[in-house]
């Protein structure tokens, strides 16, 4: 019984588009065109494409906060064991660093040499180290590395 209304069930299935073919063309020839709705161009954003973080290049500190950077030598390499290492502009700098996807950046604890300096040294290099720490963001920009984060912005230049 159940074998004749599975094969009922089939037949009807493929019987009635043949039944209706001019009523589904009469349907077909009703709908308006792009041209009678007003055809309306979408255009679609290109996919972002993911940037790949500079592992291995030497960066030297150009900008902080918007602001250039001439009497301080500040420098920054993240390394292919993702181990970031830099001068400060007094001590010597090492802290874990990992690009992350859509150019994010995580920085862990940094560990600082406990050099001497002058007052403004040292200052610029506290404020320069905590932004790296906060750092959660990274750029590509005109061939200068920006990181940006909640203790500020770092422009960096390509150095020897």
């Amino acid at each position: 019984m159940t074998r004749c209304l599975g094969l009922a069930a089939v037949l009807v299935a493929l019987a009635v588009p043949m039944l209706i073919p001019n009523e589904a063309a009469a349907q077909r020839q009703k709908m308006p065109t792009r041209s009678e709705l007003g055809e309306q161009k979408v255009e679609i954003p290109a996919a972002q494409q993911e940037k790949t973080f500079p592992l291995g290049a030497s960066w030297s500190v150009v900008q902080f906060n918007g602001k250039p950077v001439y009497d301080r030598r500040a420098t920054l390499l993240i390394d292919q064991n993702l181990r970031g290492t830099g001068f400060g502009g007094c001590n010597t700098f090492s802290a874990s660093a990992y690009p992350l996807r859509q150019q994010g950046l995580a920085v862990g604890p940094i560990a600082v040499t406990k050099r001497a300096c002058d007052k403004g040294a040292q200052e610029f290099e506290r404020a320069f180290l905590m932004a790296l720490r906060a750092t959660n963001k990274w750029d590509l920009v005109n061939g200068r590395l920006l990181l940006k984060g909640a203790s500020g912005e770092v422009t960096l230049s390509r150095s020897l």
